[in-house]
């Protein structure tokens, strides 16, 4: 028979083991998904589907892995619980909030070096362009996908249980940072920018609980970088569109060859993003992260004044009085000659008659 005991969580120290387990099985995955694609795309000379076929291999091997970590763990593994991937009504509606908010604050992020006139884009529009860069599309939604349940899902969720939100918020964001760092191009300020990206993916998870706008947010910033302006995305330069742009200028405003996100007016937006962020998801943070609200009521009693406990006492200690029960008909003196002579009364009238 199955125990209906709810299941204790686990302790801390088997958290952070689970973290470092997690965090191995994304290494692995990684390597095992790149080198797979590699190898299938050169089989097949498609070196155009590489990416898409990287990042799709290591979103299965993640899912499978993480969900057979919890389950080996709890032996109630969920995908959906276990990578921060809930059903719910507004998780497409999250997604589309994630969209319009990363393609503004990437838009703004480059408004300067439009101004400044630092970006040189030359145009393709081939028939192969536009199938490029349909590729690319996917393979950006799949690779913004395949991180944010990595470091915003499972990692994130086994962290912030170990060592609480703000710890795991510093700790995770600056893992991913330090993984960005081996990107070609990397510097100082890309390092920095990657930080609070972290902070900022992290940030609409805690607000929403799930990684739907996260997703849509991570996908819409690199879309619009690499697809929309053509510009190298983390320093890598892998994905076709229809539109090639060079940057010129100082790196500081431009980024460099590492893209925007190592131009220093990111920081100054990711911050003002942050605050955005924040307001415009109170009705999610209000309904999936607050604990619900269970009517409750506690037991008030109130002892009687001394005086009706001594009645009390003294009316118990009395003996019970006895209780004579009467007839129901009438038979008192008072009503039989009343009856008599109504009686009387009655038969002499009937003999004079």
């Amino acid at each position: 028979m199955q125990s209906t005991q709810p299941q204790r969580p686990l302790p801390r120290s088997m958290q952070f083991v689970l973290f470092i387990t997690g965090l191995l099985w994304l290494l692995a995955s990684h390597s095992v998904a790149e080198h797979s694609a590699q190898g299938i795309a050169n089989r097949l000379n498609l070196p155009s589907i590489e990416s898409l076929l990287s990042e799709v291999f290591c979103l299965f091997l993640l899912l499978l892995g993480f969900t057979t970590l919890s389950w080996i763990a709890t032996r109630t593994g969920n995908l959906r619980a276990d990578n921060a991937l809930p059903k719910r009504a507004t998780a497409l509606r999250e997604s589309q909030l994630g969209v319009a908010l990363g393609w503004a604050m990437l838009l703004v992020v480059v408004l300067p070096m439009v101004l400044a006139g630092t970006l040189h884009p030359q145009f393709w529009f081939a028939p192969r362009a536009w199938g490029l860069t349909l590729l690319s599309l996917a393979a950006l939604a799949a690779g913004a996908l395949v991180l944010e349940i990595a470091f915003r899902g499972y990692l994130y969720i086994k962290l912030i249980a170990a060592i609480g939100p703000v710890l795991a918020t510093l700790l995770l964001s600056l893992i991913y940072a330090v993984l960005s760092s081996f990107h070609p191009n990397a510097t100082g300020l890309s390092f920095c920018v990657t930080f609070l990206l972290g902070i900022l993916f992290s940030l609409a998870y805690l607000r929403t609980h799930a990684v739907w706008l996260g997703w849509g947010l991570h996908f819409a910033w690199n879309a619009a970088t690499a697809v929309l302006l053509g510009l190298p995305v983390a320093g890598l330069g892998t994905y076709a569109s229809f539109v090639t742009t060079d940057s010129s200028g100082s790196n500081w405003l431009t980024g460099g060859a590492y893209g925007p996100e190592g131009a220093l007016f990111t920081v100054v937006v990711l911050a003002v993003g942050m605050a955005v962020l924040y307001r415009m998801t109170r009705d999610y943070a209000w309904e999936y992260t607050h604990a619900p609200i269970v009517p409750a009521a506690y037991a008030v009693v109130v002892a009687p004044p001394a005086a009706h406990t001594a009645m009390e006492e003294a009316a118990a200690a009395k003996p019970a009085p006895l209780v004579q029960i009467l007839g129901a008909t009438p038979t008192s003196a008072s009503t039989l000659p009343v009856i008599d002579e109504h009686l009387r009364t009655s038969a002499n009238s009937d003999k004079t008659e």
